[in-house]
C-alpha cells in the first residue's frame, strides 16, 4: 500500500515489536496520516464539497426528469441514466469518507474502509467510462445501420448497460483477491488501487487495467465518433452540391 510520511525500511536495525506495532497502525489500524499542511486539507476539503455536493444534486435531478417525463424514458437516455447513477453512487459512497478524511487530516474508516472505499470508486469510474463507450457505438450502429432505428427497443440498451457493471466487476475484482491491492494514495485522504508497487503481480494489473478500461473504451469512442463525423460531412457535402446544382 502507499502510505504517507511513515517507512519501515529501518526496521531491521530496531527492535521489531516497534516495527511491527508501526505497521500495524499503517495496516491494521488503517488511521493513515495526510502529508498535506492543514491549508492543503481545508482546500482539498472545500473542492471535494463541492464536487459532491454538486454531483449528488445534479445526477438527481437528472434522475426526477428521467422519472417524471414519459417522453424521456427511451432507450438511449437509459444509458445516460446509468452513467448519472454511477456518478450519484460515488457522490454517495465515496466523496464524503474521502471529504471527512480532509477535515480531520487522517484516514478515518479503517484498512477495511479504505479497500471497500477504493473498490466501489474504481467500479463506478469504469461503469461511467464503459457506458461512454456503448453509448457511442449504439449511436454508431444506428447511425450507420442500413434498417431504421427502433426507438422502442430495450433489449440491446438493456445488454449495454448490464455488460457495462459485468466488465467493470472483472476489473476491480481482481486487486480483493491478490492481483494487486487496494490502498492509500496521494495525500493519504483517498484510497485507489496501489500505483506505486514496483512487483510484477502489481504492474501486470496497472498495465492491464490502463489497457482495458482507458485505451480500448477510448479507441472505441474516437473510431464511432471519428465515424459518424465523417459520414455527417459526407451528407452535407452531398447536400451542399446538389443545392447547387439546383
Amino acid at each position: 500500500m502507499i502510505v504517507s510520511n511513515v517507512s519501515l525500511s529501518g526496521c531491521a536495525e530496531v527492535n521489531s515489536a516497534v516495527c511491527a506495532g508501526a505497521a500495524e497502525g499503517r495496516l491494521g489500524g488503517g488511521s493513515y496520516r495526510t502529508t498535506l499542511t492543514p491549508t492543503g486539507n481545508l482546500v482539498v476539503a472545500v473542492c471535494l464539497g463541492f464536487i459532491g455536493t454538486f454531483g449528488l444534486l445534479n445526477n438527481l435531478l437528472v434522475l426526477v426528469l428521467f422519472c417524471r417525463y414519459k417522453m424521456l424514458r427511451s432507450p438511449i437516455n437509459l444509458l445516460l441514466i446509468n452513467i448519472s447513477i454511477s456518478d450519484l453512487l460515488v457522490c454517495v459512497l465515496g466523496t464524503p469518507f474521502s471529504f471527512a478524511a480532509s477535515t480531520q487530516g487522517r484516514w478515518l474508516i479503517g484498512a477495511w474502509g479504505c479497500v471497500w472505499y477504493g473498490f466501489a470508486n474504481s467500479l463506478f469510474g469504469i461503469v461511467s467510462l464503459i457506458s461512454l463507450a456503448v453509448l457511442s457505438f449504439e449511436r454508431y450502429s444506428t447511425m450507420m445501420g442500413p434498417a431504421e432505428a427502433d426507438s422502442s427497443n430495450y433489449r440491446k440498451i438493456s445488454l449495454g448497460i448490464v455488460l457495462s457493471w459485468a466488465y467493470s466487476l472483472v476489473w476491480t475484482t481482481p486487486p480483493l483477491l491478490g492481483w494487486s491491492q487496494y490502498g492509500p494514495e496521494g495525500p493519504g485522504t483517498t484510497c485507489s488501487v496501489d500505483w506505486k508497487a514496483k512487483t510484477t503481480n502489481n504492474i501486470s494489473y496497472i498495465v492491464c487495467l490502463f489497457v482495458f478500461c482507458l485505451i480500448v473504451p477510448f479507441l472505441v469512442i474516437v473510431f464511432c465518433y471519428g465515424k459518424l463525423l465523417c459520414a455527417i460531412r459526407q451528407v452535407s457535402g452531398f447536400l451542399g452540391g446538389n443545392r447547387k446544382h439546383s
